[in-house]
C-alpha cells in the first residue's frame, strides 16, 4: 500500500472514529479534531491525484461487492469538500459549544462528511446507493435535533418527500448503468439502445437536479437551508449540490456517453432558468440565508451552463472548447463551494450576535463586527462577480464558452448559446445588484435594533474560518489559470494547455487576473496615502422634518421595488395596506407585502392536491372486506392471463 492509499485509509478510519467519539461520552471537540484531520487527509489525496498522481482504489464496477477509489474527479471534488469542511468544522467546535445535542449534531456531521466523501470516491452501485441515501438523511437528522418545532419538521418533511421522490431518478440510473455493465465499461450503454441511455440520462437530470437544486426540482433547497445549523448550512450549499454535480457529470460525460444534443440543450435551458430565477427570488427575500439559498439555486444554474455548453462542444466535435466550457464548470463549482461556504459561516454568526438574519433588522455591523463584516463583503462581492475575485473569474470562463457556442457551425445550438450567453449577463447583474442590497442593509447605515447596536465579533473559530475561506477568495481570484490545465484534463478527450496565472483561451485574449488583483490593490493604496489623516465630518441626515430614526432607513424591499414593478407580471407581489382614521385624520398606515414563490403555487402545490386527492380515491379501496380483496385478487389473475394470451408479457 502505497503512501496515498495509506492516507486516504487513515483519513476514512478518522473520519469514522470522529462520528463515533461523541456517541461514546467523548466531548463533541475531540469529535470535530478527528472529523478534521481525516477530511483533510482525504483532501490531500484529491489534491495530489488531481495534480497527476496515479489514481488509487479500484476502479468501477458494476457488481455489488463494495468498493472505494480516486481517480481525477473524484480527487477534484474530494479537494472541494475539504477546503469547505476544514473550516466549517473549526467553526463548529465554537458555534456548538453549550447547545443542545451537541454531541449528536457532531455525530451527525462527520456521518454527513463520511457519505460526501462515499458518494465521490465510491467505485460500485450498492456504495454509491448508500452513501447517497445517507447524505440525505444526515442533514434531516440534524435540522431535528437543532430545532423541533412544527415549523423544523415540516421543512424537515419536504425536504425528504423531493429529495426521495426525485432521488429514485438516481437509483433508476444507476442500476441501470450497473445492469448493463456501463459502470465499468462507458461504452457498453450503446449496446443498450436509445430507450435504455434516455432512461439513464433522464434518471440522470431528475435525480441528481432534484439534490443540486435545479428549477423546477428545488422546492426543498430555500426550506432546509435557513433551518439547519449553520456549518452544516455551509455544507450543504457548499458541497452537498456539489456532490449532486459530481453524479450528473459522471453520467453525462462518462457512463452514458456519448450523449445526444438534446441532452445539452436541455441543461442550458434548466441552467438559464435556474440562474435567472434563482437571483430574482434571492433579490426580494427578506431572510439572509433564504437569500443565499435562491443564491445557491443561481449559481448551480451557471453550472450546468457551462456543462450543457460542453456537451454541445462534444456534439459539434469540438472538443477543445467542450474541454474549457466542462474546465469553466468545475471552476464555478468551486468557487461557489468557497464564497458560499463563507457566506453561510458569516450567517451564522451574524444570527448568534443579533439574534435576527431579517435584513431589516441588522445594519451597521461593519464598524461593530469588523472581522466578520470583512468576510462578508469578500464573500458579498466574490458570489456578485465584482473582478477580479473568484466569482468573476469562473463566469468570464463561462461566458466566453457560450459566446464561443453561439458563433458554432448549427444555427440552432448557436442561437440556444447565444440565449444562454444574454441570460449569463443579465444574471450577473442581476447578483451584482442583490448582494449590493445584502451588503448594504447588514453592512452599512445605522443598526436597525438595539442587538445589533451592541453586535461584536464572535470567538476566535467563528472568526478565523470565514477569514481563512476570503483567503480562499482571493487567492482562486489571483491565479485562476493555473488550477485551468487540471480542470481541463478532467473533460473526454481533453488537450494538453500550459498553465498560466492568467486565463488564456485560444481565440478569445486572456483574462489577466492577477495583474487586475495587483492594480486594484496598488490603486487601493495609493487612495488611502493620498486621503492621509482626512475624514468626512459626520453632520446629521435629513429625514423630511422627521426625528432621524432607523425605521426610516432603506429597507430590503424598498431597495428592490424598482425591480418588482418591472417584473410584477411574473413575480405577481401581494400587497395590503390598512389605514385607520379617527376623527377623519389618519392615526395609523400598517402594510404588508410579500412576494410568493411562483413554484409553490403554481406547481407544487397543485401537484400536492391532485396527489392527495388521488390518495383519497384509492384509500376507498381498502374496504376491510376480505370478499373485496379477494376480488381484487381474481382481477388481477384474469388481468395477467390476459397480458400472457396476447403476449404482452412473456
Amino acid at each position: 500500500m502505497g503512501a496515498a492509499e495509506t492516507a486516504a485509509v487513515l483519513g476514512a478510519v478518522l473520519l469514522l472514529a470522529g462520528a463515533i467519539a461523541p456517541l461514546v461520552g467523548l466531548p463533541g471537540g475531540i469529535g470535530l479534531c478527528l472529523q478534521a484531520g481525516g477530511i483533510g487527509l482525504a483532501g490531500a489525496v484529491g489534491v495530489a491525484v488531481l495534480c497527476g498522481a496515479a489514481p488509487i482504489g479500484s476502479g468501477f464496477h458494476g457488481d455489488l461487492t463494495p468498493a472505494l477509489g480516486v481517480d481525477g474527479l473524484s480527487g477534484f471534488f474530494l479537494t472541494t469538500i475539504a477546503i469547505v469542511a476544514l473550516p466549517a468544522l473549526a467553526y463548529g467546535r465554537e458555534y456548538l459549544r453549550g447547545a443542545p445535542r451537541e454531541r449528536l449534531l457532531v455525530a451527525l456531521g462527520g456521518l454527513f462528511l463520511l457519505s460526501l466523501g462515499g458518494v465521490v470516491t465510491a467505485r460500485d452501485p450498492t456504495t454509491f446507493l448508500a452513501a447517497w441515501e445517507l447524505m440525505t438523511l444526515a442533514p434531516a437528522a440534524a435540522i431535528l435535533a437543532r430545532r423541533t418545532d412544527s415549523e423544523a419538521r415540516h421543512v424537515v418533511f419536504v425536504y425528504l418527500a423531493v429529495t426521495h421522490l426525485g432521488g429514485t431518478g438516481v437509483w433508476i440510473c444507476v442500476l441501470t448503468l450497473a445492469h448493463y455493465g456501463a459502470l465499468a465499461n462507458p461504452g457498453a450503454m450503446a449496446e443498450g439502445g436509445v430507450a435504455a441511455q434516455t432512461v439513464v440520462i433522464v434518471g440522470a437530470l431528475v435525480g441528481f437536479g432534484t439534490k443540486a437544486g435545479l428549477m423546477p426540482l428545488h422546492a426543498w433547497l430555500p426550506r432546509a437551508h435557513p433551518v439547519a445549523p449553520s456549518h452544516f448550512s455551509a455544507l450543504m450549499s457548499g458541497v452537498m449540490v456539489k456532490v449532486a454535480i459530481y453524479g450528473l457529470v459522471r453520467v453525462l460525460f462518462e457512463w452514458a456517453g456519448p450523449v445526444p444534443l438534446w441532452v445539452g440543450l436541455t441543461l442550458l435551458a434548466v441552467g438559464l432558468l435556474s440562474a435567472l430565477g434563482g437571483v430574482i427570488f434571492a433579490l426580494v427575500q427578506r431572510d439572509l440565508k433564504r437569500l443565499l439559498a435562491f443564491s445557491s439555486i443561481e449559481n448551480v444554474g451557471i453550472v450546468a451552463l457551462g456543462l450543457g455548453a460542453a456537451l454541445v462542444f462534444l456534439w459539434e466535435g469540438d472538443r477543445t472548447w467542450a474541454a474549457f466550457a466542462f474546465a469553466a464548470a468545475l471552476l464555478h463549482v468551486l468557487s461557489h463551494a468557497v464564497f458560499k461556504g463563507l457566506l453561510f459561516l458569516v450567517a451564522g454568526s451574524i444570527e448568534r450576535t443579533v439574534g435576527s438574519l431579517h435584513l431589516d433588522r441588522l445594519g451597521g455591523l461593519l464598524g461593530r463586527m469588523p472581522w466578520t463584516g470583512g468576510a462578508f463583503l469578500v464573500g458579498a462581492a466574490a458570489i456578485a462577480g465584482v473582478p477580479p475575485l473568484n466569482g468573476f473569474a469562473s463566469e468570464w470562463l463561462t461566458l466566453q464558452a457560450l459566446v464561443h457556442a453561439a458563433f458554432g457551425p448549427s444555427l440552432g445550438t448557436g442561437l440556444a448559446a447565444a440565449v444562454a450567453a444574454a441570460g449569463l449577463a443579465a444574471t450577473a447583474a442581476l447578483a451584482l445588484f442583490c448582494f449590493v442590497k445584502a451588503a448594504g442593509l447588514v453592512l452599512l447605515g445605522a443598526p436597525r435594533g438595539p442587538r445589533a447596536a451592541e453586535a461584536t465579533d464572535p470567538g476566535p473559530a467563528m472568526r478565523l474560518a470565514p477569514f481563512f475561506l476570503a483567503a480562499c477568495c482571493v487567492g482562486l481570484a489571483a491565479v485562476p489559470g493555473l488550477l485551468l490545465p487540471a480542470l481541463v484534463k478532467l473533460a473526454p478527450g481533453a488537450p494538453a494547455i500550459g498553465a498560466h496565472p492568467s486565463l488564456e483561451l485560444p481565440g478569445t485574449g486572456s483574462l489577466p487576473s492577477p495583474w487586475l488583483l495587483l492594480g486594484i490593490v496598488v490603486l487601493s493604496a495609493v487612495a488611502w496615502r493620498v486621503r492621509g489623516e482626512r475624514r468626512a465630518a459626520p453632520v446629521p441626515a435629513w429625514a423630511c422634518g422627521q426625528e432621524e430614526e432607523a425605521a426610516l432607513q432603506w429597507t430590503s424591499a424598498g431597495f428592490t421595488k424598482p425591480l418588482v414593478l418591472v417584473l410584477q407580471a411574473v413575480l405577481r407581489p401581494r400587497r395590503e395596506v390598512e389605514v385607520t382614521r379617527h376623527g377623519g385624520l389618519v392615526a395609523s398606515v400598517s402594510y404588508r407585502g410579500e412576494v410568493p414563490h411562483r413554484f409553490d403555487t403554481h406547481v407544487y402545490r397543485p401537484l400536492r392536491s391532485s396527489a392527495l386527492a388521488a390518495a383519497a380515491l384509492v384509500r376507498r379501496i381498502q374496504s376491510g372486506s376480505v370478499r373485496a380483496y379477494a376480488g381484487y385478487l381474481l382481477a388481477l389473475v384474469l388481468a395477467m392471463l390476459v397480458l400472457l394470451r396476447v403476449g404482452a408479457i412473456g
